[in-house]
């Protein structure tokens, strides 16, 4: 790994700094032209630097499938049936073709890493997807880093043994879809114990606040004594819970270590259609969460799929949606699709600090607001110390 300069770049702080990057990490940060000239430089004025985003929940095997399948009357039943009959005609090199339209993406988009959710599809072959997001994994190694979580309501164990011996990384499914949620969670750890692999559930994905995955994880954690990375995902639920019982739940939820990840764009968009005004939004108590210190990530979800026809791949787009509809700040929100999604995926902190790995965003923008608010397309983004996606936007106006 080469060193490099980084001139001029505005930090989130609001000063400007210097930095060494060197060997994967930022060597050294100083005031501006206090670092002696001698390896390349990249002149970052104008740009806000930032800790690279990760995206901790997609579905990279779904992506751009809207305009095939669609999904009225677009609420989550329809869309999960649109999506499983769609998927009896989804080939490997359907996949794979569409998986890295959506990758690229969001590494242009600022994304150093992925955690891609992949189904288990119907048919003789229910690994395809597996496999095309597996060399997809190979394609993009040193540029974007991906895990792959086996998503699957009732697959047989044979069938996902196989997917680990393939190479899968997280264990997935989706407890408030299955008959017997209990049973569900319990065998999803009892199963992600014996293959050695995390654990990441899509749960509570609907508005009934007796809907109880996340309880049932935070026990079966705690009371089977797992103790690899956990994570629960969506957990909308617990936004229409009282606020007493949401504290208490997010409590278990912290001793257990569970860390969780909000996906504002997707559950607004799916979220409350059946109930009258007004709406509830589709989130879940992302402050409640905070307070109670649970590791809070946020993710993009679907690209235009039958869950979600719109969704720009993009990271700010997701902390954004999180200031606008979660009532977090914009520095709050920042940290949950970066150092947040970061801790989720079992990765090192990453940011424009001594130490850290050298995963870079540099914005051109002048404040975190304006990075946020106006969707900045001027990018650069550094994976491990080197450039590997930059974007420039020419604007004209008569």
């Amino acid at each position: 790994m080469t060193a490099m300069l980084l001139r001029g770049a505005l930090l989130p702080d609001g000063s400007t700094r210097d930095l060494l990057l060197e060997g994967g990490r930022v060597a050294r940060v100083a005031p501006r032209g206090a670092l002696p000239a001698g390896p390349p430089e990249t002149d970052l004025t104008g740009y806000l630097l930032l800790p690279a985003p990760a995206e901790p929940h997609a579905h990279l095997d779904k992506a751009h499938t809207w305009d095939l399948v669609g999904a009225p009357p677009c609420d989550l039943p329809s869309a999960v049936g649109a999506w499983r009959e769609h998927a009896e005609r989804v080939t490997e090199e359907d996949v794979a073709l569409r998986a890295r339209v959506a990758l690229d993406e969001l590494a242009m988009n600022g994304a150093t890493a992925v955690r891609t959710h992949v189904d288990v599809l119907p048919g003789e072959d229910p690994l395809r997807g597996l496999r095309a997001l597996l060399r997809l994994r190979e394609a993009v190694r040193g540029r974007t880093e991906l895990q792959i979580a086996v998503l699957h309501l009732d697959a047989p164990d044979a069938v996902l043994r196989e997917a680990f011996a393939l190479g899968a990384d997280v264990l997935g499914g989706c407890p408030h879809l299955a008959a017997d949620p209990e049973a569900a969670v319990t065998r999803a750890v009892r199963l992600a114990d014996e293959f050695g692999v995390g654990v990441d559930l899509h749960a509570d994905e609907n508005l009934d606040p007796a809907s109880l995955d996340l309880r049932l994880l935070a026990a079966a954690v705690r009371r089977d004594g797992f103790s690899r990375p956990v994570t629960a995902s969506h957990c909308v639920s617990l936004g229409v819970m009282p606020d007493e019982e949401a504290a208490r739940l997010a409590k278990e939820v912290a001793l257990a270590g569970i860390g969780v990840v909000t996906l504002p764009l997707t559950n607004l968009y799916l979220q409350g259609r059946d109930h009258p005004a007004p709406v509830p939004r589709g989130l879940t108590a992302v402050r409640t969460l905070l307070d109670a210190g649970v590791t809070l990530a946020a993710g993009g979800d679907n690209i235009r799929d039958p869950f979600n026809p719109v969704g720009r791949a993009d990271p700010l787009e997701t902390a954004a949606l999180l200031v606008a509809a979660g009532h977090l700040t914009p520095a709050e929100a920042l940290h949950t699709v970066t150092a947040g999604a970061r801790a989720v995926l079992g990765l090192p902190p990453a940011g424009p600090f001594e130490g850290a790995v050298a995963d870079l965003l540099a914005v051109r923008a002048g404040s975190l607001s304006e990075a946020l608010g106006a969707a900045c397309p001027d990018r650069v983004v550094f994976r491990a110390g080197r450039i590997v996606s930059r974007t420039t936007v020419v604007r004209e106006l008569a």
